[in-house]
């Protein structure tokens, strides 16, 4: 899908466009502004110089704005141009531990908390002048706490509420630990999106001798909660699919949660096959790992590990013995959150860069149409499949 067909021009924008990226969203959102400038500027449109058309084609989308702290660690939100009748997306990355604030002269690292309080602000700043508000939250807040089981609160839902009740339209997150959350706002616009396509492309780029058969191939999802996730890609590729189901010690609690006991495997024979893992975050890693030790174990050939977020919260030494012992070969994660220069050198690593597709969904958006083409890639998927086939046997020939 090329980017001038993937927005239909017959309507009008909803509002002049404007891109809010928070300072921890800041890289993604200057790749992001750089192809919609590209791309309206070389669209034709009989109707550019229209008034409706206003500001359509410009230099930049960004809007400064800014989150100033004071020595108390107290902010506030400023925008520094005005955005009345704007259609505003603002981007945050509340996984972006690497900015710092001062507290009472001790130096403070922001927290999931920090960045969902300046989106806040941001939001306030804006005081209902803009035609409409959307928030892209990749790593969507709170997220991993989606289900009460006992006297706890729900915090992914109370924030949900929280931002459409300061006027926030729609919601946009990439691979929502539970999409079920969204059930705490069922009126309003709340889509989570998929990075498979993005996965697929950087495994082929990767690796451009993979045969894709249900002999060579199988997709696992490292547990049950990822099935779908794992059935659906597994599906597209047709090939086999397996998971791990996690035995966990329901008498104790270490670090908020029941430790692991064993991971147990079901599934078809996995000896001389490569192995998809699929998974929505990598935590610690732990995890990962172990099931990628388990099905080398059982005899897997290469063993290639996709997940949306990379947090890495315990460092990458854990990962460096991993690949040093032949657990596993590849590790593609995506930029939706922040990456240290040190992953990003990893010979092991591939950088799937997301960009581009969430360019394609603002642009998209801001011209009110649909993106039900966006978020189910499987048309994009089975052409990246068979570019790759045919490349496959023009080598072999």
């Amino acid at each position: 899908m090329s980017p001038k067909n993937a927005t239909p021009l017959d309507s009008l924008p909803v509002g002049r466009l404007g891109i809010i990226p928070l300072s921890s969203c800041k890289q993604l959102g200057d790749k992001v502004n750089n192809y919609i400038v590209k791309w309206r500027k070389d669209r034709d449109h009989q109707e550019k110089n229209n008034l409706e058309f206003e500001g359509y084609e410009r230099d930049s989308y960004l809007v400064k704005a800014q989150t100033p702290r004071f020595g108390s660690g107290e902010a506030k939100g400023i925008l520094e141009e005005s955005v009345r009748g704007d259609d505003l997306y603002l981007m945050v990355d509340v996984c972006n531990y690497s900015l710092t604030y001062s507290l009472s002269g001790q130096v403070n690292h922001m927290s999931p908390d920090d960045h969902f309080q300046d989106l806040k602000r941001i939001i306030a700043a804006v005081g209902g002048k803009a035609r409409r508000v959307n928030v892209i939250m990749p790593f969507l807040y709170e997220s991993r706490q989606h289900r009460r089981t006992r006297r706890e609160s729900l915090d992914c839902a109370l924030a949900l509420q929280e931002l459409i009740s300061m006027g926030v339209d729609n919601i946009i997150t990439f691979e929502a630990h539970d999409p079920r959350v969204q059930n705490a706002i069922p009126l309003h616009g709340f889509e989570t999106v998929s990075a498979s396509y993005q996965f697929i492309k950087g495994l082929f780029k990767a690796e451009p001798d993979l045969p894709v058969d249900s002999e060579h191939l199988m997709v696992i999802s490292p547990d049950a909660g990822g099935t779908s996730r794992a059935i659906y890609l597994a599906n597209v590729l047709g090939v086999d699919m397996g998971m791990f189901y996690k035995r966990r010690d329901y008498s104790t609690i270490v670090d908020g949660r029941n430790p692991i006991v064993a991971h147990e495997f079901l599934g078809a024979d996995v000896s001389g096959k490569n192995m998809i893992i699929v998974d929505d975050m990598i935590s610690s890693g732990d995890s990962m790992l172990e099931v990628a030790a388990l099905l080398k174990k059982r005899g897997a050939a290469k063993i290639f590990m996709c997940s949306t977020f990379g947090l890495f919260t315990n460092g990458l030494e854990i990962f460096d013995k991993a690949y040093e012992r032949g657990d596993f070969d590849r590790l593609l994660t995506t930029n939706l959150v922040y990456q240290t220069e040190e992953l990003l050198q990893k010979p092991y690593y591939v950088n799937c860069d997301m960009s581009k597709y969430v360019a394609l969904i603002i642009d998209t958006l801001n011209h009110d149409a649909s993106i039900s083409k966006l978020l189910n890639p499987v048309e994009r998927i089975n052409k990246l499949l068979v570019k790759h086939q045919r490349q496959l046997k023009e080598k072999n020939n």
